[in-house]
């Protein structure tokens, strides 16, 4: 792809970025970039393995659109438990909120799926096209057998990567095994052949094309992130204090000497800076703390002989030789609505239902009289075993004296499965105190043996 290339200018003395050049991304080593790159590792590993998992023979993370059933481990949740992942993304929200403002735009930097994509992207690009001015210097060049090779290569390796990326990402909707043996068979519907499709040309377009556009101009996090932000977050700062007047110099040249700063104007922050920003222009909501341009002035500084964090990760408190508070009113405030949060979630878990019962009564005719000259009303009950396991259920119904139940009382339901149970239950009219009478069905779990009762409240109905 063509990445944008940087091109300073210093009009009065300001360093400016203009966002129509293309930028290419010098590679850079050092302890930001490795702490970056193993937490990549890791959550593309994540990505990869997890919809492969199996928990008690089935997938172990699978939202089953297609059934309504989303499957965590030993969790299966259901529509009536949406609930739980209201307060699942909720808690997500305020995680974001607080780790955004202690350490400012790090989930963008470290774990965003734009930002880890695209230096996968990246990644092949250095191994086919080579280096940021290898690539500058291919690009500027005619078509030739060696371009044509090398580009032909670095699209299919993109192209393929992406259709991987796009089948995990389905294999979280569908099972696994069964999305990968069709794909491969050509033995796919056309629903899940356009969905991989999409998602192929999504995510070939996002990281290898649009990169840095999606995190300047799409992504709605980097417009509201500054409203967490004060003077206490730690954000990647350029120390002017220290670094101005910046200008070349000699390495054996004093710099105060010449009446110059720390910082000798080498440009290194900005071109491996993969949203082509200046840090020394101050803070700017393009940057995504990634720690790039820190780890490139460290390694000029350690050239130099000069002190290491020049550029680094500070607070505008630390910068302005104030105290700074790790410890304060916001970052306590987010802390205890996680705490809250989190108890709430965990509360719902604790006392969520194995088990579920629907009661659906029969349409056509609220009553009847049957052949004994009882009164007779027909219901289907659904039974949903949120469990992973089967098991045995024992029905009942309370509420009026000397109920008849017609139907089976005694049901086997499987793991995360639902029953479906049509009966009726009749009453002596003597019994009946009203036209619209309250009575209760009751369900048991039997075996395995467990305490597990719940109790679901409908109405009876006399014949007028």
């Amino acid at each position: 792809m063509p990445v944008k290339n940087i091109k300073i200018h210093k009009p009065k003395g300001v360093e400016t970025y203009q966002p129509s050049d293309q930028i290419y991304v010098r590679k850079v080593s050092g302890f930001f970039q490795k702490l970056r790159q193993r937490m990549n590792l890791v959550y593309f590993a994540f990505f990869a393995c997890l919809p492969w998992l199996q928990y008690n023979g089935h997938q172990a993370v699978l939202f089953d659109l297609e059934l309504q059933r989303f499957t965590l481990w030993g969790l299966t949740l259901w529509p009536q438990d949406l609930t739980l992942l209201a307060w699942l993304f909720i808690l997500g929200a305020f995680l974001l909120f607080f780790v955004t403002a202690f350490l400012g735009r790090v989930w963008c930097g470290y774990m965003c799926p734009q930002t880890v994509w695209t230096f996968i992207f990246i990644w092949f690009e250095e191994k086919i096209e080579g280096s940021a001015n290898q690539r500058k210097k291919l690009d500027s060049q005619p078509m030739s057998f060696n371009k044509f090779w090398r580009k032909s290569l670095k699209h299919t390796a993109w192209v393929l990567f992406s259709l991987f990326t796009a089948m995990t990402f389905v294999g979280y909707f569908a099972p696994m095994r069964e999305v990968v043996i069709d794909v491969f068979t050509l033995n796919t519907s056309l629903t899940l052949a356009g969905i991989i499709i999409f998602f192929t040309f999504a995510t070939y377009g996002n990281a290898g094309w649009m990169r840095e556009t999606m995190c300047l101009h799409m992504c709605p996090y980097a417009r509201f992130q500054s409203a967490m932000f004060d003077k206490d977050t730690l954000t990647v700062s350029y120390d002017a204090k220290r670094g101005e007047n910046r200008g070349p110099r000699g390495r054996k040249q004093d710099p105060k000497a010449l009446g110059l700063g720390d910082c000798i104007d080498c440009n290194l922050c900005v071109q491996v800076c993969p949203t082509g920003i200046d840090i020394r222009n101050g803070l700017q909501y393009e940057c995504i703390n990634c720690g790039a341009c820190v780890d490139a002035c460290n390694g000029v500084m350690d050239n130099m002989k000069y002190e290491r964090g020049l550029i680094r990760y500070a607070t505008e408190h630390e910068l302005q030789g104030k105290k700074v508070h790790f410890v304060r009113g916001k970052l306590i405030g987010y802390a205890s609505v996680l705490l809250i949060m989190s108890s709430l979630l965990v509360l719902e878990i604790v006392n969520r239902s194995p088990v579920s019962l629907d009661i659906i009564r029969d349409r056509n005719e609220l009553s009847k009289e049957n052949f004994n000259g009882d009164i007779e009303n027909v219901y289907t009950l659904k039974v949903l075993n949120k469990s992973q396991t089967n098991n045995t259920y024992k029905l009942s119904v309370k509420g009026i004296e000397n109920t008849k139940w017609h139907g089976e009382q005694i049901i086997k339901v499987a793991g995360a499965g639902v029953y479906t149970l049509p009966i009726s239950i009749s009453v002596d009219p003597y019994e009946l105190k009203s036209y619209m009478n309250d009575i209760t069905f009751v369900i048991e779990q039997i075996d395995p043996e467990s305490d597990v009762k719940l109790e679901h409240e409908s109405r009876f109905f006399n014949k007028r």
